[in-house]
C-alpha cells in the first residue's frame, strides 16, 4: 500500500478584523479581560453575504498551487465544517465546482472542532487503500453566523476562516495513524442546535476541565503510534480554542522545545478551520520547515477528539 503525505497547504481569512475593543462596544468586557481569559487579541469576521464555501475555495486553490497540482489530479474532496448554511449541495461539491475539480468525489463531515483531523485521517485511509492519489482536505467555518453577540462568554472566542491541505500518495509515511474517539455522554457541553437561528453554546468550564485533563494522554498515544517519543516532536498544532487550554497541555507534554502554534491570538477559535489555518500560515511563513515531525491535536463538540503526527509540508 502507498504511504501518504501532505504536499501543499493554503488558507484564507476574511478581511474584517474585530478587536477586543470592538467587542467591548457590544458586551460588558474589555481587552485585558479577554486576553487574560483566552489569549485572543483579534479575530476575523466574514461579511454577511459570505458563505463557508467563499472561505474554503480560495484556501483550496492556494493549497493546490502550493502542491503544483492541476484540477484534474484531485480525486477526493472533504470539507470539515459545522457552520455551513446549506445542507445540500455539500460545501465540498461547491468548492469542486468553483475550482473545476471534475474527477473528485466530494462530501462534508461535521465533527465540530475535531473535524479537520477526522477528515485528514479519512483522506489518509483512502490513499493508503489506493482509492485516491491526491485528496483535498479543507477545514472551513463561518462561526459568526452561529454566534450570539450578546453572550460575553462565547462571542469573544469565535472567528471565521479556512485552511486546506493536499494529501498525496508517496513513498514515505508523512501522516501517521490517528488516535481518535468521542465521549457522547458529554455531547451537551458544546451545541449548535435546532434551526439556523440557533446559536453556539458551550459549558466552558466543563470543556476546559475535560481538555486539560485528558487531551495530553491522547497526544501521547498518537506519538507512540507514530513510533516516536515526545522529544522527537518539533512542532505542536492543537485546536486553537483558547491559550488557557493549549498552554497547560504543552506543559503536560513537555513540549517546551517545540514550535507551538498560537494562531488563536490573532484568529480566535475557528473550530474545524483552526488546525489547517495555523499549519498553513506557519508553513507559508517559513516558521515551520518541511519534514518536521508535527503533532496535531483536535478536540471539541461531541465531545470528540483526534490526534496524529505528520511530517510538515
Amino acid at each position: 500500500m502507498p504511504f501518504s503525505t501532505i504536499t501543499g497547504t493554503g488558507f484564507h481569512q476574511p478581511e474584517r478584523v474585530v478587536t477586543n475593543d470592538d467587542l467591548a462596544k457590544l458586551v460588558k468586557t474589555d481587552d485585558a479581560w479577554i486576553r487574560r481569559r483566552t489569549g485572543i487579541r483579534t479575530r476575523r469576521i466574514a461579511a454577511a453575504d459570505e458563505q463557508v464555501s467563499d472561505l474554503a475555495a480560495p484556501a483550496a486553490h492556494m493549497a493546490m498551487r502550493s502542491a503544483g497540482l492541476p484540477s484534474d489530479a484531485i480525486s477526493l474532496v472533504i470539507v470539515a465544517t459545522c457552520s455551513a448554511r446549506d445542507r445540500c449541495p455539500s460545501t465540498a461539491a461547491e468548492v469542486a465546482g468553483r475550482l473545476g475539480l471534475t474527477n473528485a468525489v466530494c462530501f462534508d463531515i461535521n465533527n465540530a472542532c475535531a473535524g479537520f483531523s477526522t477528515a485528514l485521517n479519512l483522506a489518509e485511509n483512502s490513499i493508503r487503500t489506493d482509492q485516491s492519489r491526491h485528496a483535498l482536505v479543507i477545514g472551513a467555518e463561518k462561526m459568526s453566523d452561529v454566534t450570539d453577540w450578546s453572550d460575553r462568554s462565547s462571542c469573544i472566542l469565535l472567528g471565521d476562516g479556512a485552511g486546506a491541505v493536499i494529501v498525496s500518495a508517496g513513498d514515505r509515511q508523512g501522516i501517521h495513524p490517528a488516535e481518535w474517539g468521542t465521549d457522547p455522554s458529554l455531547r451537551d457541553n458544546v451545541t449548535i442546535r435546532g434551526s439556523w437561528e440557533a446559536d453556539f453554546t458551550q459549558n466552558g468550564a466543563s470543556v476546559f476541565r475535560w481538555a486539560t485533563s485528558t487531551m495530553a494522554s491522547t497526544a501521547r498515544e498518537a506519538v507512540a503510534r507514530a513510533g516516536l517519543d515526545i522529544e522527537n516532536i518539533g512542532a505542536f498544532i492543537a485546536h486553537q480554542a483558547n491559550l488557557r487550554i493549549i498552554e497547560p497541555i504543552v506543559d503536560d507534554l513537555g513540549l517546551g522545545h517545540a514550535l507551538i502554534a498560537r494562531d488563536v491570538v490573532e484568529s480566535g477559535n475557528t473550530s474545524a478551520a483552526s488546525i489547517p489555518l495555523a499549519l498553513s500560515k506557519l508553513s507559508h511563513s517559513g516558521e515551520l520547515p518541511a519534514g518536521v515531525p508535527t503533532l496535531l491535536l483536535s478536540f471539541g463538540g461531541g465531545l470528540s477528539w483526534s490526534s496524529q503526527v505528520i511530517l510538515s509540508p
